[in-house]
Parts: C-alpha cells; sequence; structure tokens
C-alpha cells in the first residue's frame, strides 16, 4: 500500500483523504504505475485544483478524479490503450462551452469513445446557466469540476477542440485540432444559452460521425 507523505499544509481529514484515494488508485494501475507516480499525480492535481477550489473539504475526491484521468491519460500515452478514440475540449474556464461539449459527447457516445476537458484559466465551478441548460436536455454534468489541462491528456488525445482559449491551447505537431468559434456563456442567462449548447451538440454529432463513433 502507497503511505502518502505527510503534508502540514492540510487538516488531518484531508491528509486520511488522501491517503484513501492514493491506496485505491494504487488498486486500479497496479502492475501499471507505481506508488511514487500514483501519489505524485494524487497531490499535483490536489495542488493544480486548489488554486481555485472554493470548498476544500471536496478537494481531495476532485483531486482523485483529476489525478485518475491523467493516469489513465499517462497510460495511453505509453501504449496502454483500449483502442477507443479521445477527444479533449478545451476552453478558456472550463466551466461552460468544454463541459458541454463534454457532456454531450459522453452521452452520444457512452463507452464507444472517451471525451476529457480542460481550461486555461479554469474557473472555480461551473457555469449554474450551463447546467441547467443540458439538464433541459437531460444530461447532468453537475457533478463536473473546471479543471486545468497537463502535458500527458493533452498528448494523449486524438483530437484536440479549441473554444476560445487561443494562443493559451497547447500545440502538439502531429495531432488534429479543431477550433471552434463558439460565444462564451460565462454571465448569460438559461434563454441565452440554448442557442449555444444547440450549436455544441450539433458539432459534437458531426465529429463523431467523422470519427465513426457509433451514438446512442
Amino acid at each position: 500500500m502507497p503511505q502518502t507523505y505527510r503534508r502540514l499544509d492540510l487538516s488531518i481529514d484531508q491528509q486520511h483523504a488522501l491517503l484513501t484515494a492514493a491506496r485505491q488508485l494504487a488498486e486500479e494501475f497496479a502492475g501499471t504505475f507505481g506508488t511514487e507516480t500514483i501519489e505524485l499525480f494524487l497531490h499535483s492535481s490536489y495542488d493544480q485544483l486548489a488554486l481555485h477550489g472554493k470548498i476544500p473539504n471536496y478537494l481531495p475526491l476532485l483531486a482523485e478524479r483529476f489525478a485518475r484521468q491523467r493516469l489513465n491519460a499517462l497510460a495511453r500515452v505509453e501504449g496502454h490503450s483500449d483502442g477507443r478514440p479521445v477527444v479533449l475540449f478545451l476552453c478558456v474556464h472550463n466551466a461552460g462551452r468544454s463541459q458541454m461539449a463534454m457532456g454531450f459527447f459522453q452521452h452520444l457516445a457512452a463507452d464507444s469513445a472517451v471525451a476529457w476537458s480542460g481550461g486555461s484559466g479554469f474557473a472555480s465551478e461551473i457555469n449554474p446557466a450551463a447546467v441547467a441548460s443540458m439538464a433541459e436536455r437531460g444530461i447532468d454534468i453537475s457533478r463536473e469540476y473546471p479543471k486545468p489541462w497537463t502535458e500527458e491528456i493533452v498528448r494523449a488525445a486524438d483530437v484536440v477542440v479549441t473554444m476560445g482559449c487561443g494562443d493559451a491551447c497547447p500545440i502538439y505537431p502531429g495531432k488534429r485540432y479543431l477550433n471552434w468559434d463558439l460565444d462564451d456563456p460565462e454571465g448569460k442567462s438559461v434563454e441565452d444559452v440554448r442557442p449555444i449548447r444547440d450549436e455544441i451538440e450539433r458539432r459534437v454529432r458531426r465529429l463523431l460521425d467523422e470519427l465513426e463513433v457509433p451514438t446512442a
């Protein structure tokens, strides 16, 4: 079992939660990554999310989820791929456009493909109007959380879709990039977000067709 190193900046409860998370991840990635790698990814994920986290008690759980995504990405980069296409949706805050795109992609593709998202300057919470507009379509993104992108996540993606992050978006030679010119839903009402949502759905469906991914 991993023995997560002591973090003096964390409460006892937070340290315990991270230790539990490290043990869980160690079980999931046994034979793929060692303790040192898992703890490094878990604690660096915590530190990145803590930059904007509003509710410290939730950060260990979110750090575990983010670390799991990053470790899955690293495994793909190192050749442990299951063959499913991976699409990464990037915007500025990872609170609206990229979250809605990921929501549609996951809903339509189910287990046939993988979708991730990130932001160049990620926000502290998901845009409530984006959550509400997606709920109207029967898709729940309320449990998602804004997060940055990392090198292994970008490298593992087959397609990177950018939405307004401009020069801040990471560029890797040989990777397929798509730029979707979409209005930013920040500060908009649910009524104003609906046209953005609908355009995102159209583009996601088109992308899935291009990737020959069966949809639900």
